[in-house]
């Protein structure tokens, strides 16, 4: 059977090691699907596949074993999961019965948000949406995870573009009863961002990262969640190739400047790219540019809100494999 493995690849298909069989890949934008959707996937898996499916790291299904020559005939049958999943958010599918129009951008990864989570500061499942309409279909390999607070159960840190709930706890020394709950619980899982001086807690604005978690702890309501705001951070990467943790971009911005931001990198990605490549890890594309021109692109035309704040510099964490001289 003649394949052009290219186009199969853009259109959600592996390349198996098995000669003349593939594996279709299923997106679930935030990790959230309706369950009317198994039952198709199921009657695949049993019908072409080898009975099983895979349930991915970023939150999708993988069906193996399926013959290259049934790929047409699949993808008519996708026609309902890409209606529900890709179209209800607004993603322009042109034909939805000839399977996912693009496969660089990975399935955007979501945490359970606060639609379940009390420890959640947003619905990460409805943002996830969102970001999903923003940004594919896309040929660019870009990876994104959103998380509904700063303990980040998503890993937001490992990806190239990472977005955290944050709050901004507002107090209320009326209803304050001086028990430090919160200043102790802040001290042992978050931050340390609170000191109680005079029979009042004081909150460290650059030292308190939005988690809500002193709103959670307090036995008086004395704390109570006010804006709702995001940290993005940036080019995080797994891989062979000088793994590193995503660093802070953006602190204490609105959802407006997030996404307008996540779109502005794709931008920079289109002009910058080494299209030599197969696929480049928009780190690697900093690391050539440079972080300034990179933070000039991505925020150009973005109208920051007052308490948003951008890092003026970065100092990337993570190993170089020229560099382990450790290693004996």
């Amino acid at each position: 059977m003649d394949v052009n493995t290219k186009k199969i690849i853009k259109n959600a298909w592996r390349v198996t090691k098995e000669r003349g069989v593939t594996c279709l890949r299923i997106r679930v934008p935030g990790g959230h699907l309706e369950v009317k959707y198994l039952d198709l996937l199921k009657e695949i898996a049993e019908k072409y596949g080898n009975g099983t499916v895979h349930l991915t790291t970023r939150q999708g299904f993988e069906i193996p074993g399926i013959q290259m020559n049934k790929i047409d005939e699949i993808n008519q049958m996708l026609a309902p999961v890409i209606q529900g999943l890709e179209m209800e958010l607004g993603v322009p599918v042109t034909d939805e019965t000839a399977g996912y129009p693009a496969a660089g951008t990975r399935n955007v990864a979501a945490c359970i948000g606060n639609r379940v989570c009390p420890f959640a500061n947003f619905d990460t499942t409805k943002l996830a949406g969102k970001v999903e309409a923003l940004i594919y279909p896309n040929d660019f390999h870009v990876k994104i995870a959103i998380s509904g607070c700063p303990n980040d159960c998503i890993k937001g840190h490992l990806h190239d573009i990472g977005v955290m709930g944050m709050v901004e706890p507002v107090y209320n020394q009326q209803r304050c009863i001086g028990c430090q709950a919160c200043v102790k619980n802040c001290r042992q899982v978050s931050t340390g961002a609170l000191s109680f001086v005079n029979y009042k807690v004081r909150r460290d604005p650059l030292r308190c990262t939005g988690c809500g978690e002193c709103v959670l702890k307090c036995p008086a309501a004395a704390w109570t969640r006010g804006k709702q705001s995001y940290r993005l951070v940036i080019m995080g990467r797994t891989g062979k190739k000088n793994p590193r943790l995503a660093r802070p971009f953006l602190e204490w911005a609105d959802e407006t400047v997030v996404l307008q931001v996540i779109k502005n990198m794709y931008a920079y990605i289109d002009r910058h790219i080494d299209r030599s490549l197969p696929k480049e890890h928009v780190g690697y594309i900093v690391d050539r540019t440079g972080y300034p021109v990179f933070r000039e692109e991505a925020l150009a035309g973005v109208t920051l809100n007052p308490e948003a704040r951008v890092a003026a510099w970065m100092d990337w964490s993570g190993y170089r494999y020229e560099r382990t001289s450790n290693m004996v």
